[in-house]
């Protein structure tokens, strides 16, 4: 169960609705099998198991049935389906790009990502895929509600549209994606921020004399680089790659968390 679970007065008159529902579609239920479907199904939310019956009674055909409801009670669930899933989890391929991924995605990658790594990515699909059904249906029987979270890419630009399009499409709570975009700003706002900034934008403003210094070191770097050698360009690619080893070692540690936490609910 979770803190949506319903209190008496909901269950009962639930338990009224799914005998106006089963009585809709020409059906008689005995109150009795309509409170005990109630009280299997107290753990979602009420509006959203009215709007399930709401569906049964537009489409299905035939007796009313608890598998009728629980489909679409869970398909609601915000949860993407497996080929929207795939999708969101190839994205994670980009390091530069943001993705706004679920638990359940996160841990079908790691159990399809051998089969990826040996470059059959139809074999790498089909794995993802059943290990992803298999997670949403185990979270679904346990009624826990969707995880959507942030996997950081290198390219600013990018972040700030993938976390404003969750926030969008409901996946992050609006209070939540401003935390995000506050903590990922690269906006200066003090004088020291603005004077670094000048060194790109051109705009002078005169830094503290505690930040003087870092900025010429800041320029040396930069005519540094432009002075380079291929040598040293190679040197410099090798520090991006491991950066982003950095970044897949993260990752991965993120779902060896979220397998710890499964397991010790287990």
């Amino acid at each position: 169960m979770n803190t949506s679970e319903m209190n008496d007065a909901q269950v009962a008159g639930l338990a009224s609705a799914i005998i106006a529902t089963a009585e809709a579609m020409g059906q008689e239920m005995n109150p009795g099998t309509a409170a005990i479907m109630a009280e299997d199904l107290c753990a979602y939310q009420v509006p959203v198991v009215r709007a399930a019956l709401k569906a049964c009674r537009l489409e299905v055909k035939g007796r009313l049935s608890m598998a009728d409801i629980l489909q679409r009670v869970q398909s609601s669930d915000g949860r993407p389906g497996k080929d929207e899933a795939w999708a969101i989890a190839m994205t994670t391929n980009d390091e530069f790009e943001t993705v706004v991924l679920t638990d359940e995605i996160q841990l079908a990658l790691a159990a399809a990502k051998p089969v990826l790594d040996a470059g059959d990515k139809v074999g790498a699909r089909m794995a993802f895929i059943s290990a992803y059904e298999r997670l949403i249906a185990q979270a679904r029987d346990d009624a826990k509600p969707v995880n959507w979270h942030v996997s950081v890419g290198f390219d600013a630009n990018r972040r700030t549209a993938a976390i404003t399009k969750a926030v969008q499409m409901q996946r992050i709570p609006q209070e939540r994606g401003r935390l995000y975009l506050a903590d990922l700003s690269v906006a200066p706002v003090t004088d020291d921020g603005r004077a670094l900034a000048g060194l790109i934008t051109g705009d002078v403003v005169r830094p503290t004399p505690a930040v003087r210094e870092k900025l010429q070191a800041v320029k040396a770097s930069m005519l540094e680089m432009r002075a380079a050698t291929a040598e040293r360009k190679d040197e410099m690619r090798i520090e991006a790659a491991n950066e982003l080893a950095d970044r897949r070692a993260l990752l991965l540690k993120q779902v060896e968390d979220l397998e710890s936490g499964r397991a010790s609910h287990g």
